[in-house]
Formats: structure tokens, sequence, C-alpha cells
């Protein structure tokens, strides 16, 4: 899954990220869950007292949100402004639920409130794979909103969103992979554009390192990412093996097609990566470990979403001048690049669905989404929005990113066979790359065991023999 996008308050300037966790681990996570204990206690606090309106009027709702970004202060902020809009515009007051940190924890909290019963929170934050995970707790929105304006959105969106012909979930933005890289070190190696193919990356990422370690900056290297045991592996792994033709792990009939023989290669070649152009301890980046590399200027290239860009330009980055983005490298089958994003939901156990799903549609909605396109991350949902001069003139990446979303936006396969077991789908297979990457098994055991693994847990028959996948094209 990905993360939501969020400017950062400030670039770290430290040339000396650490190559694994950070100190003060063993604090944030008990810090961490004593948020998540804190989060349902205000959510049962919140339930105790949300009885249904007595009046039909519209000023007598409170609604309550809960949503992926709440520890961002800066999202608190915009969100806080949007919602005091909503009420002036509705009479409909809003309060804002705390939630987990990690997407990990947000979908067990999501889950165990919705199947739960739980009458709030009304409004839920849905990232883009948990359409299938949530679904039966989650109102059909076409019964509250006007199809044309569901229209608007890109149908492939509404059809992620789409689950046993309920649309579970109205899209509010879009993310993708992408390749960040160093224009002026590009230029200074004699580069004229960014690399078109893996080969190519790995042949500029090694020169420039090289130079530039010579040049007296020993912390550099040639290319980053997230390589943390975790949803941010499977979105990459999934990026190399798609792009070498290996499929999505499973097929369109549901069947587990992980072990062939492009898979293993694209696994295999990632694992040269690690300790060659990439730090050892790329093994346990996240997102924000790999970005905050990048921004201390000491990477040449970055795999991250697409929503890195506007951090990168912040004021105060040092290389907020000195980069670009670019769609992520192809392999045999083409270039491929995991979708992102998320949407907001109605609880079905909500007292107040119809007012639930007027603040889906405002926050949902071609004038939200232009707003939220002055000053934050968020590519929009609504593809008219990528011709409007207004959005493209603060967001001139947009272009590019539509173009690598109509050219190789890949789905996890989050739906159909998976359904609500992809978190456990995800999480094998994160293991299997991480176990290739730190050299603890080699591609084809890995493969070969993950994909017994995965028949096993889904109870799909036997594939011996995968063909060759194209890269999806939406």
């Amino acid at each position: 899954m990905s993360y939501r996008s969020r400017k950062r308050k400030e670039c770290v300037s430290d040339s000396r990220l650490p190559h694994f966790p950070r100190p003060g681990r063993v604090r944030r996570l008990v810090q961490r869950f004593a948020l998540e204990g804190l989060c349902l206690l205000l959510i049962l606090s919140a339930q105790a007292c949300h009885k249904p309106a007595e009046s039909a009027s519209a000023k007598t709702v409170t609604l309550t949100l809960i949503d992926q970004a709440w520890s961002s202060k800066e999202y608190q902020r915009r969100m806080n402004e949007e919602l005091a809009l909503f009420t002036r515009q509705t009479g409909i007051r809003v309060e804002f639920l705390p939630a987990p940190e990690t997407a990990a924890e947000q979908l067990a909290t999501w889950r165990k409130l919705l199947e739960g019963g739980a009458r709030v929170p009304d409004v839920y934050g849905i990232d883009v794979i948990w359409p299938g995970i949530l679904a039966d707790n989650l109102l059909d929105l076409r019964a509250y909103i006007p199809e044309q304006e569901i229209q608007a959105h890109f149908p492939q969106l509404i059809a992620n969103n789409t689950v046993n012909g309920r649309l579970v979930s109205l899209p509010a933005n879009l993310n993708e992979g992408a390749l960040f890289y160093r224009v002026d070190l590009l230029r200074k190696y004699g580069y004229r554009a960014p690399p078109k193919r893996w080969e190519e990356l790995e042949a500029m990422a090694r020169r420039i390192q090289s130079g530039e370690r010579a040049s007296g900056n020993r912390d550099f290297w040639g290319f980053v990412w997230e390589g943390a045991p975790s949803e941010a592996l499977t979105c990459n792994a999934l990026e190399w093996q798609v792009s070498e033709g290996g499929g999505t792990i499973l097929d369109e009939n549901g069947r587990v097609t992980v072990n062939n023989p492009k898979t293993i290669r694209a696994w295999d070649r990632a694992a040269r990566w690690v300790g060659s152009i990439s730090p050892p301890g790329v093994v346990a980046y996240k997102e924000w470990d790999a970005g905050n590399m990048w921004q201390a200027g000491n990477a040449a290239f970055l795999r991250s979403w697409a929503s890195e860009y506007i951090a990168d330009r912040a004021p105060g980055c040092l290389i907020r001048d000195r980069f670009d983005m670019a769609p992520l490298p192809s392999g045999a089958a083409g270039m491929a690049a995991t979708l992102g994003g998320y949407g907001y939901g109605v609880s079905r156990h909500s007292f107040h669905p119809r007012e639930a799903a007027m603040l889906v549609r405002f926050l949902c909605s071609r004038e939200a989404q232009v707003r939220r396109c002055g000053h934050t991350t968020d590519a929009p949902s609504i593809s008219q929005l990528y011709d409007e001069q207004v959005v493209l003139a603060s967001n001139p990446h947009f272009q590019r990113l539509l173009e690598v979303f109509r050219k190789g936006a890949v789905l996890r396969p989050a739906r159909g066979a998976a359904g609500k077991m992809y978190p456990d789908v995800s999480h094998a297979y994160w293991e299997a790359v991480c176990a290739v990457l730190t050299r603890q098994k080699t591609a084809k055991q890995a493969a070969g065991e993950l994909q017994g693994e995965l028949e096993r847990m889904l109870n799909t028959p036997s594939v011996r023999v995968a063909k060759t996948y194209p890269a999806p094209t939406p």
C-alpha cells in the first residue's frame, strides 16, 4: 500500500544517514501502541455518545472521520480547514479521529471496527488496496453520488474501488512508483537522459557512484529504494518482476504464477544491487529512510512515489533545483509502476449514511482536488484536471505522472482470488523477496517455496510453468 503523500517539514541535510533503523525505535514502538490504544478508546467513547439524530435537519448531525495521514500535523491542519468549509456549506459537523501510524496497523484497526459493527467512524480513508478487504462493511456509494461525478474519475480507479458491482470507495487521488534522478550528475557524467532500462540504470549508477566517491563523498550511492520487509518492498519487487514479464503474483484466474524464470531473474538482479550500487542497509529502508538519503544529496537515483516530487522542491532542500522525475526503467516486457492512492468510504453501520456520503462527495470533488493541488503532493483522480493550467502551473510533473499511469500502472493482486487474504499474500511475498535480498535464499529457492506457500494459503491449483506476462496497460 502506498503512504499518503505529504510535505516534509524540512529537508534532512545530514549526509550520514544510518544504514539501519534509527535510534529510539523502542520508544516509538511504545508510543505507537499507546497511540493505538488511545485511538480505540476515543472511538469507543465517541460511539457511546454517537446516537441517531432526533431531527431530519443536517445541522443536528455530527460525523466522525478516520484517516490514514492523521499523524502528519500539516495534513491535520489542511484537513481541519477542509472540514470547516464542509461545515459552513452543509451545517454538518465533522470530528477527525486519530489513527495508528503504520499501514498494517491502520488496516487492522479499520477491520476490527468495521467487522465489529462499530457505529463510528462514519467515514473511513480507504487505501487503493483495501476495497476488496473491507467491502462487506462499506456502503455502495452509487446510491448516494450522482453517476456523472463518479464517471469524472479515472475508470481504472473506479473499477478498482468496485467490488461485486458495488462502489465502496470514491477516489480522492492517485499515486504511483517513479524514478527520481539527479539532473546535474547525469550531465556531469555525460548522460543526456535518465535510464530507459534497468541495465542502463545499473551502469549509470555505478559510474556516478564511483566518480562521486573519488571526488570525496564516500557516503554516496548510485541507487536507493525501499527494501525493508513491508508493503513498500512488495511494491518495488512487483515493479521489477512485472517489467520482466513475471506477472503480478496471481494471474487473471487467481492462480499463483510467481515461480517463473522472469521473476527469478528480476529478484536476482535486485539482489546484486545490495552493497554494490545500493547501500547494504537498503534492506532496512522504508520510504523516509530512502527519501532522507536522497534529499541529503547522497544518491544519483531514487525509487519512490510520485508524491515525493513536491517534497523535494521544498525551500531549503539541498537538491531542490537539481533533480527531476521519470518513468521507472523498463525490463524485457516494458515499464511497470505500482499504483497507489486512496479514497473514502462510508461504514454500513453509520447512523448517518446520507450525510456521510455527502462528506465523501465533498472530499473527492473536483473543487477539493483543485484546492489540494495548490499546496500538497496529491495528484488528482479526476482526469480532466490534468488539462487544467491552474493545476499544471504548480504541478508540472503531473503530465509525466499521467504518462506513467497510462502506460505502465500495475495493480497489486488485492482483489479476485486474494481478496481478504491479500495482507497475508503480500506478507509472504515480501518475506520471500527479503530473503533473496539478504542472501538467505537464492531467488530460485525463494520463488519455489513462495509458490507452494501461496497455493496452500489460497487453495488454488498448481501452475508448474508460468508464461511471460506483458506489463499491463490500464
